[in-house]
């Protein structure tokens, strides 16, 4: 499984990628505003920053919703760097932008996926990534993991290369029970990611190596 960390702060993605398991970065207008980035030039620059701390992809999403929008601004974040997929909404026009995208070669994030018809189309139109927000449906009473089974077993049916990236990952059981299922990529907060490492039997076993070791010194 692929670990994306969905943010846009610089300094998380840096301690996400000193840990050594970073594959790549989601982002978002919200997670910038977030950061109080605002602006294209500025909000253009700093997808730049990203791609320069992390050697991996790095979604950078389209504002416009019309076709010729998606592709004019695709086009543009997509000639930032090499690193740089295209995050396109599940919309008509999105899965229009999609093929097109694909036959260019430029990779694609579809994005706000609710439905396994919604992956379905995102991965008959070429999309790179699809991303099911598990989180927000479990939000409305609704099971964000099935979802993902559910598209996974479409997906394998097929054989289509599309990688589902499972968005909207609240804490770490989310993570866990997305590779369980067979995700091929989860995209959280650094909490849920660093969360996987706690365990109070650990801290309670170090605390013990290390008492232990101190009176074997004295």
């Amino acid at each position: 499984m692929q670990f994306f960390i969905d943010t846009a702060n610089l300094s998380e993605i840096k301690e996400a990628n000193d840990m050594g398991i970073l594959d790549g970065v989601t982002t978002n207008p919200s997670l910038m505003a977030k950061e109080g980035i605002t602006g294209k030039e500025n909000i253009l620059a700093h997808y730049v920053a990203i791609c320069n701390i992390v050697d991996g992809p790095v979604s950078a999403e389209v504002i416009a919703t019309d076709f010729e929008g998606m592709v004019r601004e695709g086009e543009q974040l997509a000639a930032l760097h090499k690193n740089i997929v295209v995050k396109i909404p599940m919309i008509p026009e999105g899965i229009k932008a999609i093929k097109y995208f694909s036959g260019k070669g430029i990779r694609t994030n579809c994005t706000l996926i609710f439905s396994a018809g919604q992956a379905l189309l995102a991965a008959k139109a070429g999309a790179t990534y699809i991303s099911p927000f598990l989180g927000r449906l479990d939000d409305v009473s609704t099971d964000g993991i099935a979802l993902i089974e559910q598209i996974r077993t479409i997906y394998d049916n097929y054989l289509f290369d599309t990688e589902i990236l499972a968005a909207s990952i609240r804490h770490p059981m989310h993570i866990i029970h997305c590779a369980e299922i067979g995700a091929d990529v989860m995209t959280g907060p650094l909490s849920a990611i660093k969360a996987l490492a706690k365990h109070p039997l650990t801290d309670l076993g170090l605390q013990q190596f290390l008492a232990d070791h101190a009176k074997g010194n004295q």
